[in-house]
């Protein structure tokens, strides 16, 4: 089915393109990436959930891939008076998406980890914990999506540790895990924080996986995504398989900056034939 181009709008600086989502068939996808910062603002002033789950309506995402999101932290439920009752990515996909999650750290008043939220119905989910040190928990969560076609879209939400050794191992089982579960001819998602600051994780996954990585292709080179205030790192990323990538945008300062320490990421993609 043809599908229009979207308006653009402007905000804060940031051109980006909302497209409609009604669709469980259609072939554009409108992606997000987006570490959460457990609801807290930088360096944890504020809780920040609630305008989060308004800034994510408004991007609109088909597939948000979130990371560092809160599953249970009962000292923050008894702080404060409007902490949410139900797990954050429950509580972010209210209504308007379906929402998987993977536990990556556990402690004695909770957890967190990464979520997908999907527009999609999500077929199948996988946590995979690739931790490699117990000061830093880290996991991979595997979703495979149904487009509405009967070929399943299968999404990776990742987050790497912060030491290049650990990334390079924990690069190579999501190698494996790609390699055992997905189809070679499957469309793929791998997105997520990667922590890559020294831009290394191109050169371990586009070889092994055939995925192209959506801002180096628009671009050149992967989006400044930490801190939010103003990016200067290149820790964020969303790799492709069996799409074309027609718009990218960085969404940071304020108010993004006020909500979680990365910005957030979109991809606005078309699937191939």
């Amino acid at each position: 089915m043809a599908q229009t181009k979207p308006p653009l709008s402007q905000e804060a600086g940031v051109l980006f393109c909302a497209v409609a989502a009604d669709n469980p068939g259609m072939r554009t996808l409108r992606l997000c990436t987006y570490n959460i910062h457990k609801g807290f603002s930088q360096f944890g002033r504020r809780m920040v959930i609630h305008d989060l789950r308004e800034r994510l309506r408004m991007l609109n995402p088909d597939i948000a891939l979130l990371q560092e999101v809160q599953g249970l932290h009962l000292g923050h439920a008894d702080r404060h008076l409007d902490w949410p009752e139900e797990p954050q990515h429950e509580f972010l996909a209210q209504s308007r998406w379906h929402a998987a999650y993977g536990g990556n750290a556990s402690y004695e008043h909770g957890h967190h980890g990464n979520a997908i939220l999907s527009q999609l119905r999500i077929h199948h989910a996988e946590n995979h914990d690739v931790t490699l040190h117990k000061l830093e928990c880290r996991g991979l969560l595997h979703c495979e999506l149904d487009d509405g076609e009967g070929e399943a879209i299968h999404s990776i939400c990742v987050h790497l540790s912060l030491t290049d050794q650990q990334r390079r191992r924990q690069l190579e089982r999501l190698v494996a895990l790609v390699q055992k579960s997905v189809p070679p001819d499957a469309p793929l998602i791998i997105a997520g924080d990667f922590n890559d600051w020294n831009n290394r994780t191109d050169e371990r996954l586009t070889g092994q996986l055939g995925v192209f990585e959506a801002f180096s292709q628009h671009t050149g080179h992967p989006a400044r995504s930490f801190p939010s205030k103003l990016p200067v790192l290149r820790l964020d990323r969303i790799y492709l398989r069996g799409f074309r990538v027609l718009d990218t945008a960085v969404h940071w300062g304020h108010p993004w900056s006020r909500i979680s320490d990365h910005a957030a990421l979109t991809a606005t993609v078309t699937r191939l034939a």
